[in-house]
Formats: structure tokens, C-alpha cells, sequence
């Protein structure tokens, strides 16, 4: 009897409860996670089309079946909703900084916001938004922090990339262009006017 690949990625994603990355799910089902992707194509295909309260993101190079958004609300309703509390202006600036120049140091996150942020960092680690990442190699070897995999749940992007872009980054873009058009014209053959 032939294995139904997926019908068992939707098992195994299910099962775990948390993600699970797609290179793991291809060695237990002894496929490729070329395969992995494509079931969670059809799976997804499935999903859109009935009236379903699940779906799977990715996370990476990971799986995750989740809760469809549009049910939020009632879900809140029936579970904890206190431990989900919003972020404060602060936390989200923090989580910003660590998020586009990852990975950081404690110190770099209060160079750029100009006042304390150890109970910011603190609370974004036990909400699971950062993350230690190492140390960083000068006296003191001061903590390294990134954005985790709830970082990219939360904020519903599968990777960093898929974040927007800076404004400094957009005006960056925009005048490189624009010095590029310039440099065209500037090197364009010129044609001399006659009087005639």
C-alpha cells in the first residue's frame, strides 16, 4: 500500500502542534521536500475552496497549521486572551530595530531609541519575539538578540525578506534611479543645433 504524501504532511504538521521544517517532514516520509511543498499546495488549494477554520503558513523553511485569522475574535473569546495583551508603542519600536538589523546588541537597540530598553527586551523575550543569538566577540561579550519564528507567525511574513521596505531604503531606491537616469542623459551622444 502506497503511502498518500499528503495526507500524511497533513498529519505530521498537524500532530506536532508547532512547526515543523519541511526538510525533517521529507526524511520521515522518505521523499523530497520538493514533494513536502507541493502537498502543502494541494493541501492549501483544499483549504481555500470549502469553508475551512485552518490553513498552514510557512515559517522559512518550516510548516504550521494555524487558526485562519478571520476567526480570531471568537478564538479569543474561548482561550486566554490576557498572556496576548498588545504591544506597546515601545515594544513594537524595539522590535523594529531588532528586526532590520538583527542581530543586535542591547546597547545598539538603546544607541538607536536613546533610552533604557532592558524591559522592553526582556518582555519581547518572554512573549517569544526575540531571541539570544550569541555573543558578540568584544569585552564583555554582550548578548546578541534576533526575531524568532513566532516573530514571522505574528506578523503573518514567512521570512525576514517579505518585511517592508525602510523609508531610508525607499529614498535610497528612489535616488539611485534617479542618479542612474541622470548619468544616462548626462552620457547620452549630444547633437549640436544649427542656426540655419
Amino acid at each position: 500500500m502506497e503511502l498518500d504524501i499528503k495526507a500524511a504532511v497533513e498529519a505530521i504538521i498537524f500532530a506536532s502542534g508547532a512547526s515543523v521544517e519541511r526538510e525533517r517532514i521529507a526524511r520521515a516520509l522518505e521523499t523530497t521536500p520538493e514533494r513536502v511543498d507541493e502537498a502543502v499546495s494541494l493541501l492549501l488549494d483544499e483549504y481555500s475552496t470549502g469553508e475551512r477554520g485552518i490553513t498552514i503558513i510557512r515559517l522559512g523553511d518550516s510548516y504550521q497549521m494555524t487558526s485562519r485569522k478571520e476567526y480570531a475574535g471568537q478564538i479569543r473569546a474561548v482561550m486566554d486572551s490576557r498572556r496576548n495583551t498588545p504591544l506597546s508603542q515601545a515594544a513594537l519600536e524595539v522590535l523594529a530595530v531588532v528586526a532590520y538589523n538583527q542581530p543586535v546588541t542591547k546597547a545598539f537597540v538603546e544607541q538607536v531609541r536613546g533610552v533604557d530598553c532592558s524591559g522592553v527586551i526582556g518582555s519581547l523575550t518572554t512573549k517569544g519575539l526575540i531571541e539570544e543569538k550569541g555573543r558578540l566577540e568584544l569585552p564583555g561579550r554582550p548578548l546578541l538578540y534576533g526575531t524568532t519564528e513566532n516573530f514571522l507567525r505574528c506578523f503573518n511574513v514567512s521570512s525576514l525578506d517579505e518585511l517592508p521596505a525602510l523609508p531610508e531604503e525607499e529614498e535610497a531606491q528612489s535616488s539611485e534611479a534617479e542618479a542612474q537616469t541622470n548619468e544616462e542623459i548626462t552620457d547620452a551622444p549630444k547633437t549640436e543645433l544649427s542656426d540655419e
